[in-house]
């Protein structure tokens, strides 16, 4: 027996835990040998892991060519035998010689609160809900919020069929990334989504919250010193969604614990959903390993609404909200009010409630009167001017040629672009329009905005560069 050797029959844990009669207490070899896997540990895997995962590993015994380690809960022991318990034990038969195997155990604080092996990722669902719900991690979801009530058009039919596949299939594309700028609709399809898997299938395990809700979960969890629990019920989920990612940008220790949890869930093959303002490429202050992994399953768009989105969304929200608005002023409101859905929504529910409230009438003057604030904010922020500026500078064009006879395609199509959205943020008419191009009448106006409506449905880059553009006038 080499001198490492011993009884299993006489061993018992350093923690108090009693797993034979006898005590065993460790010759200095045999903690030295330790402590140098130890240290080994932390510096071949680095302090990340190593704080995470594997600094909570103790000496508990070691007999007959075994070294056996604990470790708090039986997440972190599934996760280390899963992971890094290979390149371990041999680390520790470098180490010393006689020591041939590694076993890692699960010591809680009584024996009477272990888990059985069979019932463990049953307990574990099964509090999930409860730890979260407890703990005040999940965001509540707005019962507004469901496919029913979500217009599709052309700027958002794509994270609409990717959304719904999400709750079809088992894990079609992971992660899933639908980006777009304010108020396009991203929240309201994340909810759509966790409210269609609730339904469906009610034994899964469901998260939705912030990305700085993680982040303040995350620093409290830290601060209470509880990094295990955290750990254990993100890693526990079958769905993430995170939304508004871009917030964690700078904040290093929440993007190094979010990437441990993402890839967590990606070896479960569990569903990841995010949600961003921009493209997983263009987030600034992310990490780079982080951006790639974002970019991994489906990326999905939700771009600036086109006229008749807007107008499908203003008749679904005006029969949700039992009132028949006049025509003329659904036309109207879909016209002028182009920045955002959550802006076009607010400005139904203003003449909606002004008439309710007075007991009259919706008309389009009144409309006019109760949105002149809205209505003369959007006409001041931006000028034909500015957008064949802005547009000639983004394709590296003359501003001569927006109203040039040129019909080359490298100019003629920046010019279709500027077209499109002085169509779509300015409150000018078709032949106040075309007289700004080179007094082009009022049809070539219309036909440069059905191209730029077709190209942004069928070729993304493009439609993404519509968005930066609109993007840039009104921010």
């Amino acid at each position: 027996m080499s001198e490492f050797g011993g009884n299993k029959a006489s061993v018992v844990s350093l923690y108090g835990q009693a797993l034979a009669p006898e005590t065993f207490d460790p010759t200095p070899e045999v903690r030295a040998l330790w402590e140098k896997v130890y240290n080994n540990m932390r510096e071949e895997f680095g302090e990340a892991i190593f704080r995470s995962w594997l600094k909570p590993m103790a000496l508990q015994a070691c007999y007959h060519g075994t070294l056996e380690v604990s470790v708090p809960t039986r997440f972190m022991k599934d996760w280390i035998s899963t992971h890094y318990v290979e390149r371990i034990r041999q680390m520790c038969k470098e180490a010393g010689e006689g020591i041939e195997r590694l076993e890692i155990v699960v010591v809680h604080g009584h024996a009477s609160e272990e888990i059985k092996e069979e019932e463990a990722p049953k307990a574990l669902k099964s509090n999930v809900n409860e730890l979260a719900e407890k703990l005040d991690l999940s965001s509540p979801l707005d019962p507004r919020f469901k496919f029913e009530t979500f217009v599709v058009g052309k700027s958002n039919a794509l994270a609409h069929a990717a959304a719904s596949r999400v709750v079809e299939c088992n894990v079609p594309f992971n992660p899933l990334f639908i980006y777009g700028g304010v108020g396009l609709g991203k929240t309201h399809l994340m909810h759509a989504i966790a409210w269609e898997l609730k339904e469906k299938q009610p034994e899964k395990v469901v998260m939705y919250l912030s990305a700085e809700k993680f982040m303040y979960q995350f620093v409290k969890a830290i601060r209470a010193q509880d990094t295990m629990t955290f750990k254990e019920i993100f890693r526990s989920v079958d769905v993430l969604m995170i939304d508004d990612i871009q917030f964690i940008a700078g904040k290093d220790s929440t993007q190094e614990e979010f990437f441990h949890t993402f890839n967590a869930l990606v070896d479960q093959n569990k569903q990841i959903i995010i949600a961003a303002d921009r493209a997983p490429s263009e987030l600034q202050g992310i990490d780079e390993r982080l951006r790639s992994r974002m970019s991994w399953g489906l990326v999905a768009d939700i771009h600036a609404s086109t006229y008749d989105l807007r107008l499908g969304i203003l008749k679904t929200r005006s029969v949700q909200l039992g009132v028949e608005v006049p025509e003329p002023v659904l036309e109207f409101l879909a016209l002028k009010v182009t920045s955002n859905i959550r802006e076009l929504e607010g400005a139904l529910n203003r003449i909606v409630a002004h008439a309710d409230v007075t007991k009259s009438e919706i008309t389009l003057e009144s409309t006019q009167d109760v949105l002149q604030d809205l209505l003369r904010s959007s006409d001041r922020r931006i000028t034909i001017d500015e957008i064949q500026r802005r547009v000639a500078e983004h394709y590296n064009v003359r501003i001569a040629d927006m109203h040039s006879s040129r019909r080359a395609r490298s100019v003629a199509r920046p010019r279709q672009v500027a077209m499109y959205l002085a169509k779509q943020l300015t409150a000018r008419s078709l032949p106040e329009i075309g007289r700004k191009f080179g007094g082009r009448d009022h049809t070539t106006v219309m036909h440069a905005v059905k191209k730029v409506d077709e190209l942004i449905a069928e070729d993304p880059s493009f439609a993404q560069d519509v968005e930066v553009l609109r993007r840039t006038l009104t921010g």
